[in-house]
């Protein structure tokens, strides 16, 4: 984004220090995992008028003029790795680099992408599987001997096995690889945006709860309402386990459970 900004007040002629003044960039993007490993990122960017989001921005902000700052800035983007083997690493864009304009129907007369579909488009990535990787782990290993326990295909079992090896290097520590090895080595958020692009999800809470209150019936005077939850224990109290006892003749349930192996 940092690159987008400054190739677009280039395009534009215009100093950078003046740039948010004049116009405003929104995106709201998602990851998606590749077969082969990599993130594959879908985004959809927009140009608004210094007054806020889907304000007019000047004549010179074209849909063109974007997609070519789009290309250019993904580019230059990228961020310095770690030294493995002697070697050093650098994290990049690739060259498969789609980029569509997006005109809405309500101005272009019924184009083929509408604003339906671009919601539609971005929906589908926030929920969809990662094919290949579908079944990796929702929750976090100790130990990599677990991943024998999870039902995880061997193309995802990999990828987290790597990642757990990888985490092991002293050049690697920073990166906390086996705290994410779950996720394939990804630390990132799933789905982010910028905050003018559209509601946020305080907002979308606040209308949901206010929806909410008309809708549901106040509890009765008899009803007890929890609202905080608090971990008791695992097993029998003594008194259940005395009488698990008693009907395992004598055995406590720990007895029975050794005796029945």
């Amino acid at each position: 984004m940092l690159h987008l900004r400054r190739t677009i007040a280039a395009a534009a002629g215009l100093p950078q220090r003046l740039f948010s003044k004049v116009v405003r960039v929104s995106y709201a993007k998602v990851a998606e995992y590749q077969q082969r490993g990599m993130i594959h990122f879908h985004a959809v960017i927009r140009l608004d008028g210094r007054a806020g989001p889907y304000t007019p921005p000047p004549a010179w902000a074209t849909p063109e003029l974007l997609a070519d700052a789009i290309r250019i800035a993904a580019t230059r983007a990228h961020i310095d790795g770690p030294e493995i083997n002697g070697c050093a690493r650098s994290f990049a864009f690739g060259e498969q680099i789609d980029t569509r304009i997006i005109r809405s129907s309500a101005f272009q007369g019924g184009t083929t992408i509408t604003e339906g579909k671009v919601a539609g488009y971005v929906a589908k990535y926030a929920t969809k599987g990662t094919e290949a990787a579908t079944g990796s782990l929702y929750h976090r290993l100790k130990r990599i001997t677990d991943l024998w326990f999870e039902s995880v295909p061997e193309h995802a079992a990999q990828m987290i096995r790597t990642a757990w090896a990888l985490g092991a290097r002293d050049d690697l520590k920073h990166l906390n690889l086996r705290k994410w090895a779950h996720m394939l080595g990804f630390r990132g958020h799933f789905s982010t945006k910028t905050r003018a692009y559209s509601t946020t999800l305080s907002a979308l809470r606040a209308a949901r709860a206010a929806w909410h209150r008309p809708h549901t019936p106040p509890p009765s005077p008899t009803t007890l309402v929890l609202a905080h939850w608090a971990y008791d224990g695992t097993g029998l109290t003594p008194d259940l386990e005395r009488l698990s006892a008693l009907i395992n003749g004598g055995l406590t349930r720990a007895e029975a459970v050794t005796a029945d192996a």
